[in-house]
């Protein structure tokens, strides 16, 4: 069982820069493929990026590709979402989730991971 827990979230005005942390129990993570997700009310869960056990693959989705930078520690059992230039169409509850793979297959699809942190709210005011 892996447990993750968020952090970093808040309001920031558009521009502006915030950067998210996940921190992961055991040592299993480091064997994890692990992403974040986002979803705003009314809309369904989305993808943002992932990234593979050794920190040598990354994935992002198109709308946040440029601005936002996932990366991992594994030696401190953390995953990290830098985002730059936030828009308010970032604003969000973040999650962190983990695949029970070494390798990112279909990062983009909730189901295919296994553990899940709380979210942390992002928020970019119009």
């Amino acid at each position: 069982q892996v447990q993750l827990v968020e952090s970093g979230g808040g309001s920031v005005q558009a521009g502006g820069s915030l950067r998210l942390s996940c921190a992961a129990s055991g040592d299993t993570y480091r064997r994890y493929c692990m992403g974040w997700f986002r979803q705003a009310p009314g809309k369904e869960r989305e993808g943002v990026a992932a990234i593979d056990s050794g920190g040598g693959n990354t994935y992002y989705t198109n709308a946040v590709k440029g601005r936002f930078t996932i990366s991992r520690d594994n030696a401190k059992n953390t995953v990290y979402l830098q985002m730059n230039t936030l828009r308010p169409e970032d604003t969000a509850m973040y999650y962190c989730a983990a695949q029970a793979s070494w390798w990112c297959g279909t990062w983009y699809v909730s189901s295919a991971f296994r553990y899940w942190g709380q979210g942390t709210q992002v928020t970019v005011p119009s």
